[in-house]
């Protein structure tokens, strides 16, 4: 088992930028954004998660932010859990969100093996609409 602080600060790590996350993905990376959420799917790879997800909230929104206010790690597991709030502005309509998530991380040897997003989608889309 690897350590749970090294995994911890690994997805500490990611939520600094897309380029830190995007070092922590493989190309057999599982990433599960939430069921109507507006870019809702399971993505695999570094690729697909970047076009996606990153590329499109990059470009869709300003200053979207995910701010995590609580770290779980799960013992023995590999596996970080986060809690955290995302902020932001979507640009064609102006509206701002500020959404509760949990996401919940699976770790090997020191990357992400798969990401799985719970997210108060109603507030996303309604800022969207």
């Amino acid at each position: 088992m690897e350590s749970q602080q090294a995994n911890v600060n690994i997805i500490r790590r990611t939520y600094e930028g897309p380029e830190f996350l995007l070092e922590a993905v493989t190309d057999s990376t599982v990433w599960t954004e939430a069921a109507g959420y507006p870019y809702c799917g399971t993505f695999h790879g570094a690729t697909s998660i970047k076009s996606n997800v990153f590329d499109r909230l990059g470009t869709e929104w300003d200053g979207f932010v995910a701010t995590v206010h609580t770290y779980h790690e799960v013992a023995n597991q590999n596996i970080v859990i986060t809690e955290g709030v995302y902020t932001g502005t979507y640009k064609t309509t102006g509206k701002s969100i500020r959404a509760d998530f949990v996401h919940v991380w699976k770790l090997d040897d020191g990357k992400i093996a798969a990401f799985k997003q719970y997210v108060d989608s109603h507030i996303v889309v309604q800022a969207m609409s």
